[in-house]
């Protein structure tokens, strides 16, 4: 998939990868770039169109794809991390949000943007992930199992997808590797 000409839907788009995510494919060539975050106010990027979205709300996923109909690209970028390990105080109410947020997030926009993609030529979706996906750090239990769903359903999307055409990636944000690497996978 070429990013130039692309019409992409990025969630939590407003600020840190997701807002990196959104910059890269503008610089790339993008046709339009849909920023999605619960306050899309706040994004202020131009050239972008904000779309209010809360991923853990099926309403407004919902909302999203009904008025996004012309999406080739979905990133999964929305996500919490609320450190917390699985014998904590509060590690079953964390291992509860990271997973609305992490897993099922993702979940409800692919099984929403699916057909969309499937109708503009198959597209792609990009899950991003963790390294926490794979390993494990005491603080980081409850999110690094999130993490891991997610992975799982990359991998089903990849074969369940695949009949559609729709290609289906997986990112994970290193410090030293810059967005722009992550795009480029859809430059070939």
């Amino acid at each position: 998939m070429k990013i130039r000409d692309s019409v992409a839907f990025v969630t939590g788009a407003n600020r840190g990868i997701g807002l990196a995510f959104t910059q890269a494919l503008l610089a790339a060539g993008a046709r339009k770039v849909y920023a999605a975050a619960r306050n899309p106010e706040l994004i202020t990027l131009d050239g972008v169109s904000g779309v209010r979205l809360d991923v853990t709300k099926p309403d407004t996923v919902g909302a999203a794809a009904n008025g996004c109909t012309d999406v080739n690209l979905l990133i999964n970028n929305a996500g919490i991390a609320l450190w917390t390990g699985f014998l904590g105080r509060d590690g079953v109410e964390a291992a509860r949000s990271e997973m609305e947020t992490n897993y099922f997030g993702p979940l409800l926009l692919s099984r929403a943007f699916a057909p969309i993609l499937a109708k503009n030529g198959g597209g792609a979706i990009v899950n991003v992930l963790s390294v926490l996906s794979w390993v494990a750090v005491p603080n980081a239990g409850t999110y690094g199992a999130s993490k891991a769903a997610a992975w799982a359903l990359t991998n089903w999307l990849r074969a369940g997808l695949r009949e559609q055409g729709t290609q289906v990636w997986v990112s994970t944000p290193v410090r030293s590797i810059r967005i722009w690497r992550a795009i480029s996978l859809f430059q070939r």
